[in-house]
């Protein structure tokens, strides 16, 4: 079933009638009813529908279609009906949301479908208020699936394509009526003429209307125009665009005779056809609109303006009132030469030249204009032995010029000094100007912003800040970004052995922060330093435990900083377990451990009742038995205690075990 489908989808033709295709569309005014008497039979691409595709009994396609084009003015619900002519025929619907799309996305673009409905059962489908809230996928003839989806809600500004899709291979035709929701797809603007060009032998008016408007509204006898000028009339018009489309918003009009110079007016009247020209809901354009416009004597187009240049220009835009011929163009800017205060050289033109003509060239300079100034473009014959010819004929005078002005270049580059402080750093920074410079824009890192030309920042915290600076004379700007080094943090650090036994040595390591600095050692044994690293210093043996305070002070050209750091000397390093400990909160004895363990490594303490069961358990020197097991406090009794170490200065390993009183 499956190839049968797809080969009958191959063979059918391509779908060439005007609104079978995305680009072709018929265009919707919310008030229409669509009757399509005949559904020509065709398919080009198939179709992506959320949910059903890949259903093996189905085959999605734009098959015997025809194309809705709608604008949402007022959001809300979009309500619609299709009818078939023939109860017996099958029709599907997909709605598409293309704003700022290329219609044909429908084919390609998933992500654009608003909803649908591809039931397979017969009769009338389309959007109602209580509908399926999901897209019906194709189905067997059953009667029971529902062939309306729910009103989807549509956005004000957004552009729909709906797809009415002929399942059934018969051109019986259906009609299409909107209504029901809320939405407002009908235009409320008025249908006007809006602007009317000439053409160069003056036999041509070119003329824009303010909306799309029916192509068929338009007579080609152009019986629904009117020109003032005695004894010419319209004899002819065309809509732009109306070979493959059903609207139109440009038309061309064709006179008897070219209009001389003056004034004129060209009046809309109703034609042949009774009317004058219909918007999409057949609201005419009032008989008696007219748009003015003047006839002047052909004259060469002058060379207009120049687009504003920007700072150090090397690229110049003339801009003209006509189309010039590319042909007419020396493209190595020989038609053109520079003046003014300093030399300027002109490498090449460019244009856009696809349609034989532009009213842009862009003169391309071989260096940018970095000198302020007023320079002058001016107009010569060109090595082609012509200046510049216009699109009806006609050349600009050799010396026509005009002229544009540049300023100097600018330098946000600037200078800085730094007043080093103790706790705060004072920078004044510098910029020379010149050039005009009348802005400057600093940021100074977390000192914030500044618009003074020679700005003081204060620094509290030390270390790299980013500074920028955007300067401008109005016309061109710099920016420059610089890191400045606040090395001038000093701080007095060091680390020492706070906990030494007798005889050893307290060894000091300078980690000072500062530049420049000198340092005053005070061991506070009567001994002092002024070296950054000391030699280890030895504290005399009195019997007690005696703290020593050391002293560090640090000094730079600015200012200077104290650490004071005490060294405990014990009074013993002989490692023992008390024999006795009473655990009673008074400050005295209280804990069990190892005493004097300073220098026993990968240590093991544990403790244990009468009955072996392990009490307490410790690998470090510093941690202490309070006398309870989870938490309950023990009997008054003697422990058994255990001790494995490591001695750090001899390395040798030792097992000690004895026993010890807990008092109450």
């Amino acid at each position: 079933m499956i190839l049968i489908l797809s080969l009958k989808h191959q063979l059918y033709a391509q779908c060439t009638t005007l609104g079978q295709t995305p680009a072709t569309a018929f265009p919707v005014c919310g008030t229409s009813v669509f009757n399509q008497t005949t559904v020509p039979i065709c398919s080009t691409n198939s179709l992506y529908v959320p949910g059903c595709t890949g259903n093996s009994n189905a085959l999605y396609a734009n098959k015997n279609p025809f194309w809705y084009k709608f604008t949402c003015y007022e959001s809300g619900s979009l309500g619609f009906v299709i009818t078939p002519n023939d109860p017996t025929d099958d029709y599907d619907w997909q709605l598409y949301d293309i704003t700022g799309l290329d219609p044909n996305e429908v084919f390609t673009n998933a992500n654009i479908i608003v909803t649908g409905n591809w039931a397979g059962n017969p009769g009338p489908t389309g959007t109602k208020f209580d509908g399926v809230g999901y897209i019906q996928c194709a189905s067997a003839y059953n009667g029971t699936e529902s062939r309306f989806a729910r009103m989807p809600n549509i956005i004000q500004g957004h552009t729909y394509l709906l797809l009415v899709s002929h399942f059934t291979d018969s051109q019986s035709g259906y009609s299409l009526s909107f209504g029901g929701g809320t939405a407002v797809i009908t235009d409320s603007t008025l249908p006007k003429l809006s602007t009317v060009s000439v053409s160069c032998d003056n036999k041509q008016l070119f003329v824009k209307l303010n909306k799309k408007m029916k192509c068929k509204s338009l007579v080609s006898d152009g019986s629904d125009f009117t020109v003032t000028a005695p004894g010419i009339n319209v004899i002819a018009a065309t809509g732009i665009n109306c070979n493959n489309a059903f609207d139109m918003d440009s038309l061309v009009l064709t006179l008897s005779a070219p209009l001389p110079p003056g004034d004129w007016d060209l009046v809309i009247k109703n034609g042949s056809d009774t009317n004058t020209l219909l918007d999409n809901c057949d609201r005419n354009i009032n008989p008696g609109d007219l748009l003015s416009f003047k006839i002047k004597p052909i004259q060469p187009t002058p060379m207009d303006s120049i687009s504003p240049v920007a700072c150090a220009p090397q690229t110049l835009q003339l801009v003209f009132s006509k189309a010039i011929k590319c042909a007419s163009v020396s493209p190595d800017g020989s038609d053109f030469q520079v003046t003014g205060p300093y030399p300027v050289s002109i490498g090449s033109v460019s244009m856009d030249c696809q349609n034989g003509g532009s009213p842009i060239i862009e003169i391309n300079l071989t260096a940018p204009v970095y000198r302020a100034g007023t320079y002058t473009i001016s107009l010569k014959k060109g090595v082609d032995g012509n200046t510049l010819e216009d699109i009806c004929g006609q050349y600009t005078g050799e010396g026509s010029s005009v002229s544009f002005t540049v300023k100097d270049t600018v330098n946000a580059d600037f200078n800085y000094n730094i007043k080093y402080g103790c706790k705060i750093d004072t920078v004044q920074f510098f910029h020379p100007g010149g050039n005009g410079i009348n802005n400057w824009q600093w940021h100074l890192d977390y000192a914030g912003p500044s618009n003074n030309q020679q700005p003081i920042a204060y620094f509290k915290v030390f270390g790299n800040k980013t500074i920028t600076l955007k300067v401008s004379n109005g016309f061109c700007s710099d920016s420059v970004s610089r890191t400045i080094a606040l090395d001038n943090e000093l701080k007095a650090l060091f680390e020492t052995n706070n906990i030494i036994c007798p005889e050893d040595s307290a060894i000091f390591k300078n980690t000072s922060i500062g530049k420049n600095v000198n340092y005053t050692w005070d061991f506070g044994n009567g001994f002092t330093s002024n070296q950054k690293d000391p030699v280890a210093q030895k504290y005399p043996l009195t019997g007690i435990e005696t703290v020593y305070q050391v002293r560090l002070i640090a000094k730079d050209p600015y200012c200077s900083d104290t650490l004071i750091q005490p060294v405990k000397v014990l009074s013993s390093c002989f490692i023992a377990v008390p024999n006795a400990f009473t655990p009673n909160n008074d400050g005295l004895n209280d804990y069990l451990y190892p005493l004097n363990a300073f220098k026993a490594m990968n240590m093991k303490f544990r403790v244990y009742n009468r009955s072996g069961l392990l009490l307490y358990s410790s690998e470090k020197y510093d941690q202490k038995w309070d006398g309870t097991y989870k938490g309950e406090p023990q009997d008054a009794a003697i422990y058994v205690w255990t001790l494995e170490y490591t001695h750090a200065d001899t390395g040798k390993r030792f097992f000690l075990k004895g026993s010890t009183m807990l008092i109450r």
